[in-house]
């Protein structure tokens, strides 16, 4: 399977409609109908690209766009205004593309912005409080005081903060580090939390990596 595609749609057909041409392209394909369910699936996996309808029940497309950082975002949508495209281009989404639409071009657009977050730069510099990480030196400060993170403890960290306040649970962290830092394992991964939460704690005096019970873990300002 290539790369993960999060379908957010109560509307059954077209999610299938969506699901049969993407998987038929070779993604593997995960379903959400509504908001709330959507950020469910988002605190066990992390998509490469999220294709987001806006009538959603509950939680709409508009107010769970910006819950979906990280991820690219495709919205489709039934709403073709100009105006309301630019808005929501603005507020995050990579692209927009409008119901009825052409298989061909969901295609082509969804394969666009897969190959545009390929890429992308790294963010030379994350910072959340007093917390900051610079990708290009691995320099990281707390307090105003740099730290020694072991290469694990870095990439959980950079991970963490480049999703802040999101709910990661442990798989997401083990799959997404994997390429970082390979020796990492379940067994192992908390020790690492604890000591990278140990040593953000002595140099800023507060609480950075929060443990959501059953769950996983998330950064907090």
């Amino acid at each position: 399977m290539g790369e993960t595609i999060l379908i957010i749609d109560d509307d059954e057909a077209i999610g299938n409609l969506e699901q049969e041409v993407l998987e038929g392209a070779g993604y593997r394909v995960l379903r959400a109908y509504s908001g709330t369910e959507a950020l469910l699936v988002l605190q066990n996996t992390r998509p490469d690209l999220a294709l987001l309808d806006l009538m959603l029940p509950g939680l709409s497309g508009e107010e769970l766009l910006p819950r979906l950082q990280g991820v690219s975002v495709i919205v489709v949508s039934a709403k073709a205004g100009v105006e309301h495209k630019v808005a929501l281009l603005m507020d995050g989404a990579a692209d927009y593309l409008t119901k009825p639409f052409d298989t061909g071009e969901l295609l082509a657009r969804v394969a666009a912005r897969l190959r545009d977050r390929r890429r992308q730069p790294e963010t030379g510099r994350y910072a959340l409080g007093d917390l900051t990480l610079e990708t290009a030196s691995h320099r990281v400060t707390a307090g105003g005081r740099e730290i020694s993170l072991t290469r694990t403890e870095y990439a959980i960290l950079k991970l963490l903060m480049q999703n802040p306040g999101q709910v990661l649970a442990k798989s997401v962290l083990l799959e997404r580090i994997s390429l970082d830092t390979p020796d990492c394992t379940e067994s192992s991964l908390k020790t690492h939390i604890s000591h990278l939460r140990g040593k953000l704690r002595e140099a800023a005096g507060k609480e950075y990596v929060e443990s959501v019970w059953g769950i996983g873990f998330r950064i907090v300002g």
